[in-house]
């Protein structure tokens, strides 16, 4: 299992390095991506109640982004930050986070983010995630959430949003094919047609914050709608 696991984890990796360049064409539903008028406006209807929520945090100080991607949330939280470092584990992604930005106060950390530990005695008054925990192996979950109070300074907050399992038959991934292996992995293809498989666990809200809660995390989780649902976290 934990050969699996490792296997899993490293499609992972070359499946969001391999998929940087189409990216953003799932967020703003481009080409093959596209839902149609009523998808659509439903799909960014939810997305500018997310970017708000994010806004409404107010992530000020040191601030860590983990998995920062092509940086459709490094933008919104550089504007507040006082310092902000983003890391992500694909290259590619961080090359289009920086063309886009053109911003050099941001530091950029290229890592796999089950291994990176940051340098000595630095914490971080907000850690950041976006589309992140959905793709944290169950196993890893404790360890993940562990990592996260050591980084944080006394009174730290954490934000974090993902998806949520839709009721609409969205082609956020054309290609899907049938599940099998672990109950979290999944199977994608790329517009090339190269398969991989990734983790992706769906979390319901509620249960999430009770798992929190058996951590040691104070969380209040919200949904958009029916695509994403977003959440705050403070240690007890």
């Amino acid at each position: 299992m934990a050969d699996e696991l490792e296997w899993i984890l490293d499609q992972q990796s070359r499946y969001y390095e391999d998929r940087a360049p189409e990216y953003d064409d799932v967020w703003f539903r481009r080409g093959r991506y596209d839902l149609g008028p009523d998808g659509n406006r439903r799909w960014f209807a939810e997305t500018a109640r997310l970017q708000a929520a994010a806004d409404a945090f107010a992530p000020t100080g040191e601030v860590l982004e983990l998995a920062c991607g092509t940086g459709l949330f490094t933008e919104r939280l550089v504007r507040r930050a006082g310092r902000l470092t983003a890391i992500d584990a694909s290259a590619a992604a961080i090359a289009i986070n920086r063309e886009r930005l053109c911003d050099p106060s941001i530091r950029y950390i290229q890592a796999d983010l089950f291994a990176w530990e940051p340098p000595r005695g630095t914490t971080y008054d907000v850690i950041f995630s976006s589309f992140l925990i959905s793709h944290i192996p169950p196993a890893r979950f404790e360890e993940f959430w562990g990592r996260l109070g050591r980084w944080l300074t006394p009174g730290g907050r954490v934000f974090f949003c993902d998806d949520v399992a839709s009721e609409f038959d969205r082609p956020s991934n054309p290609g899907e094919d049938a599940e099998d292996g672990p109950d979290f992995a999944h199977h994608r293809r790329l517009s090339s047609g190269r398969r991989y498989t990734i983790v992706k666990v769906f979390h319901d809200p509620a249960e999430l914050t009770e798992a929190l809660a058996r951590l040691g995390w104070f969380a209040d989780i919200r949904a958009t709608g029916d695509e994403f649902f977003y959440g705050t976290a403070r240690r007890g």
